[in-house]
């Protein structure tokens, strides 16, 4: 019975290879239990995590490799005719290099979840980190992946230097095609590595003033002082100047306050102390760059020029209007007097003689 022939074998032969299989999911079932009861164990004892990571992220690749090697075994004894044959033959050297190339894209990725990952979760500005770990990610599986391709396309005689030639004829037209598209990918590439701004941070860009809602591979998305959402394309924000509000240190406020010539010497010195005496009555207003300058004569004001600077955690809004409230009460206790454009008119004899002692052509 056992040397009847089946399909151009004998019986005897078909049910070794069966064996030889089921030797191998035994085995399989062996190792399962050997690296969860024992191995595990062990490598749970060490110090660092790598162990641990490593026999994991082998685990599967080897149950793998164990019963693609118990097949080729099987096949190998059977005679299954010459085209078979090779099919089988070229089938196993392309998946053993497929699952090379899987173990290795697993423990890269295992070893950026222990390592990397954690110290994301920990950063301020986690969301444009998760798009800049995705990216790395993504990356740097596509790059083991297509080594492992190519390297399995070699391995059955595929002439790899004419399949990438014609690769990069068909990229090339690609490129052409979606220039704008890779233009705003890399642009994005460029803002998640060089951090002009995060996700929260007001900006002056393209003419827009907003908060950055998102930053995409394609765009960015910006919520201007109207509350309106601007889309920008990543390139454009790269290629333009971006003025980053929300990194400057402090906020400098320049004012011009007016004057009248009725003003003495001696009022205008009580109103400059009075403008540097504004740290001391309004918080968060720096007193270190504060300039105070009696400046100019205009047509119809005296001109004090004022500058202050906002510490960093303070209302930008708030602020100054509690700096003018602070200005306007020390002024009108003083006695100063605010200039505002005026007009005098002369009238002599019935003829008119106006704008500010300027006499007409009789």
């Amino acid at each position: 019975m056992l040397e009847q022939t089946f399909i151009g074998n004998s019986l005897q032969d078909w049910l070794i290879s069966l064996v030889i299989i089921l030797g191998a999911i035994l085995l399989n079932k062996c190792i399962v239990l050997l690296n969860k009861h024992v191995i595990q164990k062990l490598t749970a004892k060490t110090n660092n995590r790598l162990d641990d990571i490593l026999f994991k992220m082998l685990e599967a690749p080897i149950l793998l490799g164990i019963a693609l090697f118990a097949i080729w075994i099987a096949a190998k004894r059977l005679d299954l005719g010459i085209s078979l044959e090779t099919l089988i033959a070229k089938s196993f050297r392309v998946l053993i290099v497929v699952n090379i190339t899987w173990f290795i894209a697993r423990l890269v990725n295992a070893l950026i979840e222990e390592y990397l990952v954690p110290q994301v979760e920990q950063s301020e500005h986690k969301r444009i980190d998760n798009h800049l770990m995705s990216i790395i990610r993504r990356t740097l599986l596509a790059v083991i992946w297509a080594i492992g391709i190519v390297m399995a396309l070699n391995n059955v005689g595929v002439n790899v230097g004419t399949l990438i030639a014609g690769l990069g004829i068909g990229g090339l037209a690609f490129a052409l095609a979606a220039q704008d598209t890779l233009k705003n990918i890399f642009g994005g590439f460029t803002i998640f590595t060089d951090r002009p701004f995060r996700i929260g941070d007001r900006i002056k860009v393209d003419g827009f003033d907003g908060f950055v809602e998102d930053i995409g591979i394609r765009s960015t998305r910006i919520r201007t002082l109207e509350k309106r959402i601007v889309t920008i394309p990543n390139y454009k924000i790269v290629e333009a100047s971006v003025e980053n509000i929300s990194n400057e240190p402090m906020r400098r406020i320049l004012m011009k306050l007016s004057l009248t010539y009725k003003t003495s010497p001696k009022k205008m010195d009580e109103a400059m102390s009075i403008l540097k005496d504004i740290p001391k009555k309004v918080k968060n207003v720096d007193s270190k760059d504060l300039v105070v300058a009696f400046t100019d004569f205009t047509e119809y004001a005296l001109i004090i020029t004022f500058v202050y600077f906002i510490k960093k955690p303070a209302d930008v809004m708030e602020t100054p209007s509690q700096v003018n409230t602070e200005i306007l009460r020390a002024f009108n206790e003083a006695g100063l007097q605010f200039a505002f454009p005026t007009q005098t008119l002369f009238i002599e004899k019935g003829n008119t003689v106006i704008n500010n002692n300027k006499t007409p052509d009789k």
